[in-house]
């Protein structure tokens, strides 16, 4: 039996402690009188709290009805008589009539600026502040560092400094100088020749063996650090981007380097998501304030944490702004870190880290709402204005939304939350994720519902297929996960998603964003791959570490996605279509060997995801697969697997007792591949032994998936978390 938090009175409210004190040590920081407050929250609470309800009961509804349609009608459904049934039912909503956003005072890393962006939970400070800093990033590390630079027999890293790996990296830093800072004179003159760099009165000097080289755009070169005659780095500016050439001839590379250059270092994360959804395990109360705490430590500049490395420990802080001497002599000061959005939970789960006047748990997400705003305030109006958001802008993103309706009132939550803390109307902006079904089929509709307050929507293969394997379990089996990504349903997906977004007038005022790369140790992949979002029109697109943030910073110099988009296709709504076909499988898609294949991977992902999860609360890290491959996983990772194993049950692709064959099977692999984990506690059991909690917890995510709202993972994993960690505490 979990424990009920200790809770005091506030308003007609009961506030768990943990809660109580964050707010009342922030409410005192900001000069907010607590009765008010409280007395506002419970305002918020009564009135939207039963409409939040609401909005559950009309997606359950739906999906009564879709699941009796396709018990009528299985398979691949006529077109047009299916868009005219959901069209009935009301889950497709009329298009809105022409529009733009209208949505002000939006940062220009957000809205004229294309860049990687990262994504890290928020309960993990370490994790948070080295997220926040990756706006800056050394190329030299990341290309030596990773396969980026293919680990060949000559340039395989060694134990100590491998220089043929060195002078590659150094020649791919020089070849990225020529791109975006081309010399003017000769055909092929390169920054290789430099012997010295000097700003003079014509601006960037380049000093080689044959005289004085110059940009062939001087207005590449904006500024400079140091000497004029000797600086110590120099700045450019490419595609909206800066690069800062590090000169420093007594360091480790700088002192074999003709020229000095000791770095190349590139703005990276411009912007990174601060996660309080999908990638932590926020179950209670204490987990909510931890949450809420880093948040406010990030927004007043006081997050720290004391890091151990290599025998040594110091505290990581945030990053300083950056200083340089710009082109005309005045003062160049650059943001040290990334602008932060803040992601809240959806609509569906409720937390009794506050109880309503009738002794019922609220709805998260406003409470997530409330109190992220008003751990906010010391950027928003306080002494830290400015630290984050330089237009006086919030910016939350709020995923798992189901069509307009539920993107209306999140735009209106968000406009109580700041008549409650005294903020201009429209402060707080929203993220859309097109990341459910219903919001995919209905994106300008949602986009329309909070018009004035847009800042970024994207996509994200997982949590889009989890919905679409849900919305249509019905349906048919499904096919393999990876098949799934090759329909032409996901394609369309993308597609529509930038052109809707375009038609909507995002251009120049939000981002329009694409999904993860899921592979942090496959940087050489990455590379040649994830271009392709920013050659689909995308402005952003989500990376797993500040070193895949560096990386992929390079593919924004090789293409403007902003150049792209005048030459994109208009956005067709016959595409709707397309997009409303499940991708199902035949009969020949699912032989004996792809399903017994197809069971083993979905299997080892849940476990190995499950297990850090429910008994560490891990919410996100890198889990090997059942190849030892590591792969970022997430709730996300979760749901798709669990539904597509739960649609297959039902089905009869697989039975109940091949699921356990598997689990049993497959546990002894999850715990040798957490074998060097001193906190792990193992999944395997002896025969007529009772389960642990985690492997119940993955047992019941694939059985009772066909029975979970839109295939979600929460309410199964928060009651098993809350449950271990009142075993742990017991």
């Amino acid at each position: 039996m979990t424990p009920l938090p200790s809770y005091v009175d506030r308003a007609d409210l009961q506030v768990a402690t943990p809660i109580a004190e964050f707010a009342e040590e922030s409410l005192t920081d900001a000069g907010i009188d607590s009765d008010a407050f409280w007395s506002g929250v419970s305002s918020i609470v009564h009135d939207l709290g039963p409409r939040n309800a609401e909005l559950l009961r009309v997606r359950d509804e739906l999906q009564v009805r879709i699941d009796e349609y396709y018990r009528a009608n299985p398979g691949a459904p006529d077109p047009a008589a299916y868009r005219a049934f959901l069209t009935e039912i009301g889950y497709l909503a009329p298009e809105p009539a022409p529009f733009a956003v209208t949505t002000e005072n939006v940062d220009p890393e957000i809205a004229t600026t294309a860049g990687a962006q990262l994504v890290v939970p928020l309960l993990n400070a370490r994790f948070a502040l080295n997220a926040a800093n990756a706006r800056w990033g050394s190329l030299y590390d990341a290309l030596y560092g990773t396969d980026a630079v293919p680990h060949t027999a000559a340039l395989a890293p060694t134990r100590g400094y491998n220089a043929a790996r060195g002078a590659e990296v150094i020649a791919r830093g020089r070849a990225l100088l020529d791109e975006i800072a081309p010399l003017a004179g000769e055909p092929g003159t390169s920054h290789a020749e430099a012997t010295a760099y000097r700003v003079d009165a014509e601006g960037l000097a380049m000093e080689t063996a044959d005289g004085i080289r110059r940009l062939a755009d001087p207005a590449a070169f904006v500024g400079h650090t140091g000497d004029a005659a000797a600086p110590t780095a120099i700045l450019l500016r490419h595609h909206g981007l800066h690069v800062e050439i590090v000169i420093d001839r007594a360091g480790a590379i700088g002192r074999t380097d003709a020229a000095g250059v000791n770095d190349i270092v590139l703005e990276s994360a411009i912007t990174t998501i601060i996660d309080l959804e999908d990638s932590v395990a926020a179950v209670d109360a204490d987990d909510k304030a931890l949450g809420y705490r880093n948040w406010r430590g990030l927004m007043d500049g006081t997050l720290t944490e004391v890091v151990g490395k290599d025998g040594r420990t110091f505290t990581r802080r945030l990053s300083e702004d950056r200083r340089y001497t710009g082109r005309g002599g005045a003062e160049l000061v650059l943001p040290g870190r990334s602008v932060l959005f803040v992601r809240n939970v959806g609509h569906l789960m409720r937390t009794d880290a506050v109880r309503d006047r009738d002794g019922e748990d609220i709805h998260e997400g406003i409470l997530d709402a409330v109190m992220t705003a008003l751990g906010s305030l010391p950027e928003l109006t306080g002494a830290n204005r400015g630290a984050n958001s330089r237009t006086g802008s919030m910016y939350i993103v709020k995923p798992k939304m189901h069509g307009p309706d539920e993107a209306a009132f999140a735009a209106e939550l968000f406009g109580r939350v700041e008549r409650l803390l005294g903020l201009p109307e429209r402060t707080i902006k929203i993220g859309i994720m097109d990341e459910e079904r219903r919001t995919s089929a209905n994106l300008a509709a949602c986009i329309a519902a909070a018009s004035d307050r847009v800042v970024f929507i994207n996509t994200g293969f997982l949590d889009r297929t989890g919905d679409e394997i849900h919305t249509s379990l019905h349906a048919g089996p499904f096919l393999p996960k990876a098949r799934i990504k090759a329909q032409p349903f996901m394609q369309t997906y993308e597609d529509r998603n930038v052109a809707i977004g375009l038609s909507a007038g995002l251009d120049g005022r939000a981002q329009i964003g694409k999904g993860m790369w899921a592979m942090p140790d496959l940087m050489h992949d990455m590379l040649e791959q994830k271009i392709s979002h920013v050659r689909s029109g995308a402005s952003t697109a989500w990376v797993p570490s500040p070193t895949a943030a560096t990386l992929h910073a390079l593919h924004y110099h090789q293409v403007d996605p902003f150049a792209v988009r005048p030459s994109l296709p208009a956005y067709d709504p016959a595409s709707l279509d397309v997009l409303l076909q499940p991708p199902l499988a035949s009969d020949a898609d699912l032989t004996a060997e792809v399903v017994a294949t197809e069971l083993d991977n979905n299997v080892q992902s849940i476990l190995g995801y499950v297990v850090r999860w429910i008994d560490q609360g891990i919410g996100c890290s890198k889990v090997p697969d059942i190849h030892g491959v590591a792969l970022m996983e997430d709730r996300a990772t979760l749901r798709i697997s669990s539904q597509l194993l739960a649609n297959w049950l039902l089905h009869g692709v697989i039975t109940e007792a091949q699921v356990d064959a598997a689990l049993q099977r497959l546990a002894p692999v999850v715990d040798a591949q957490n074998a060097g984990d001193a906190g792990y506690e193992t999944l395997a059991f002896a025969a007529g032994a009772e389960p642990g909690i985690a492997y119940t917890a993955a047992r019941r995510l694939i059985l009772e998936g066909a029975g979970q709202p839109s295939g979600y993972t929460e309410p199964i994993l928060h009651a098993l978390r809350r449950e271990k960690k009142a075993e742990q505490a017991g």
